[in-house]
């Protein structure tokens, strides 16, 4: 005898698998939406909210936000590009800020890059800085994301490097700060690395929470890629200016060096194809 189920049993069976597929469906959709739309703004977050912020979705570099630096001096760390603040180096494009290096003659230099900060247009003492970005790959390149202070020289009144990178080295994502004591120019800066399989080509999140007296009275720094907790410095327990300088309003700066210190010998069969630091957007959050 043949079992044969209810109509009863069949109709629900039919509403089931259509409400299954249903939820598919929107998975899907979700899957393909913007990470922009993926309530990252932390509107609801308790402790932070947004004060200042480029999705770079206009058709040019924001003016309100953003300065051009031009040059090719070396820019202290014997840098062979010359940062100009032509669309060919620098320009929004497709919802991100395109930064591409090229090898060319170009005033004194042999490369063409850009650096771009927001002094005195968005700046902040504490909170929350991060951006996603795309990193190009090649030996000689050397982008980085990073912040100086809005008053001041270096390296008595600081330098945050939240995250540089160097083609030579595919996988690694180097964190550093700059201070009188410690610092580049004498060779004992603090400085932290990570590495990370396909940081070259894909968007990944790099961020900063700094933190007023987190710890017995003590400042902190914390590094995240991808929210993932990287590295962590403390103020120095009961340190001066000269140790911690980190208590005053910094700026933000995306740039992509050539050569230099840290980028080294340039193979320059890498520009035979486009060599592109790419920035869908910048955030900068402070405590309530």
């Amino acid at each position: 005898m043949k079992n044969i189920l209810p109509l009863y049993t069949i109709i629900i069976l039919f509403l089931l698998f259509n409400a299954c597929d249903k939820d598919a469906v929107i998975l899907e959709n979700e899957d393909k939406e913007d990470i922009k739309d993926n309530n990252e703004d932390k509107k609801d977050d308790p402790t932070y909210q947004l004060v200042w912020n480029d999705e770079f979705n206009g058709e040019e570099l924001d003016s309100d936000k953003w300065n051009y630096e031009i040059g090719g001096t070396g820019w202290g760390n014997n840098e062979l590009q010359y940062y100009t603040s032509r669309s060919e180096n620098v320009r929004v494009e497709d919802g991100c800020l395109v930064i591409e290096a090229k090898k060319e003659s170009y005033v004194n230099r042999n490369y063409t890059s850009a650096r771009i900060n927001s002094k005195k247009k968005g700046f902040v003492t504490y909170g929350i800085i991060e951006a996603r970005i795309s990193l190009p790959s090649g030996k000689g390149t050397w982008p980085a994301f990073w912040m100086m202070p809005e008053t001041g020289s270096w390296p008595s009144n600081g330098e945050i490097d939240i995250m540089e990178h160097i083609g030579s080295n595919p996988t690694m994502i180097s964190h550093a700060v700059h201070t009188k004591m410690k610092n580049g120019s004498i060779g004992n800066n603090w400085h932290k690395r990570f590495y990370k399989d396909n940081v070259e080509g894909e968007f990944h999140t790099y961020k900063i929470e700094w933190i007023e007296e987190e710890d017995k009275g003590d400042d902190c720094i914390i590094f995240y890629v991808d929210d993932e907790q990287t590295a962590k410095l403390y103020q120095p327990h009961l340190s001066g200016f000269e140790e911690w300088p980190f208590e005053k309003d910094f700026f933000v700066i995306f740039n992509m060096a050539i050569g230099g210190n840290m980028g080294g010998q340039v193979d320059n069969s890498i520009f035979d194809s486009p060599i592109l630091m790419k920035v869908d957007w910048i955030r900068i959050y402070q405590k309530r």
